[in-house]
């Protein structure tokens, strides 16, 4: 997932740094302004922050001669919304960068756009979808975490297909060829993002539960799962 440093050509790299930048500014607003009128909800924010960087900061050895990483952004999307992991990711992936040698500087912004864009846009609408269809906190957490893991790999896939059409079949040979590496552990892995994601959020939901309640999660008026 994290692409590394100076593998994109110039111009998608600068081409993603653009993409991600208003994601991130209105992100940085919505959360600033979340805080401000909810301020208890800080520690939840926190929990949300340190959940993505510690998944997203494993490194897994792939089968296929590559790596896999969890992302850990399902969670944030689902309790603050899309746009708030948007800063976040961007603080996590940019300490990554610095700190652990995963991605890069110059990747950051095609890496921001498919861990803490892309990803948490899928968790929100899978959850909400989940919600109005009656399906329960467990269900819908699960499901949110494990697609907001694959589409981020897709996203990944599609991005190194765009910088890197294959010579004969173009975009769609390249994006198959880079999914199918990721696909042999991402597939796993992302069931077992799913299911920590149901664990951290169950235990939220037994020691926050009045938090939990003000964030208005699914389609009745209480929290149930």
């Amino acid at each position: 997932m994290h692409i590394m440093e100076g593998f994109l050509p110039v111009e998608h790299a600068v081409g993603w740094s653009l993409a991600a930048l208003p994601f991130v500014a209105y992100g940085v607003h919505s959360v600033n302004q979340r805080i401000k009128q909810q301020p208890e909800l800080r520690m939840l924010l926190g929990v949300a922050a340190a959940f993505s960087f510690v998944l997203s900061a494993l490194k897994l050895p792939s089968v296929t001669g590559s790596s896999s990483h969890p992302t850990g952004t399902g969670l944030g999307a689902i309790l603050f919304g899309p746009t708030a992991m948007a800063p976040i990711g961007l603080v996590v992936l940019l300490f990554q960068a610095l700190l652990l040698a995963h991605g890069g500087l110059t990747t950051l912004g095609a890496n921001l756009f498919s861990l803490a864009i892309v990803g948490p846009f899928v968790a929100a609408g899978v959850f909400r979808a989940a919600r109005a269809c009656s399906a329960s906190l467990t269900i819908s957490v699960f499901l949110a975490a494990s697609l907001a893991n694959l589409m981020t790999y897709l996203t990944t896939a599609g991005q190194l297909a765009l910088a890197f059409p294959d010579p004969a079949g173009g975009f769609i040979a390249a994006f198959a060829k880079f999914a199918g590496i990721f696909a042999i552990t991402q597939i796993p892995l992302a069931i077992t993002e799913g299911l920590l994601t149901v664990l951290i959020f169950n235990a939220l939901l037994r020691f926050n539960p009045q938090e939990l309640k003000q964030l208005k999660l699914g389609a009745g008026p209480k929290v149930q799962t």
